[in-house]
């Protein structure tokens, strides 16, 4: 017997997943992200400072869906929770996004590099992993 993926695991596997999360007063904001798989999760990582991740922090209620790079919907939002994971998860987050998105992700890196947006050592600093689960059940 075959089982269908999950809706996680279908978000897991997309290019970019539509992460829409909300300000104090109720508005949306959507921002394209990429994720990746990594031990039954569905993970991604971001500065640490960005606004998702402040709305995050206060609200884990996210949509998730899936949608092209510059954020347009590919398919419905599903309801899900968000949350910043400790610091030592981060490596392991990194090389989850790295794996999935191989020199796409490489030549992203170095772009960056060359721009100066990421310096040796201090980018993680700066840096958080998170955790997407689909379902509005409270971490």
């Amino acid at each position: 017997m075959t089982t269908s993926p999950s809706a996680q695991d279908l978000l897991a596997a997309t290019n970019y997943v539509l992460l829409t999360t909300f300000r104090k007063d109720g508005r949306a904001v959507p921002t394209p992200i990429w994720v990746a798989p990594l031990g039954g999760r569905m993970v991604a990582y971001t500065g640490a400072d960005s606004g998702k991740v402040k709305r995050i922090r206060r609200d884990g209620r996210v949509l998730l869906a899936p949608c092209t790079s510059r954020g347009a919907p590919l398919g419905d939002s599903v309801e899900g929770r968000a949350s910043v994971l400790p610091a030592g998860e981060l490596t392991a987050v990194r090389a989850a996004v790295a794996a999935k998105y191989g020199l796409v992700y490489r030549g992203f890196q170095l772009l960056q590099r060359l721009a100066g947006l990421v310096g040796r050592g201090h980018a993680d600093a700066e840096t958080v992993a998170l955790e997407l689960r689909v379902g509005s059940s409270p971490a």
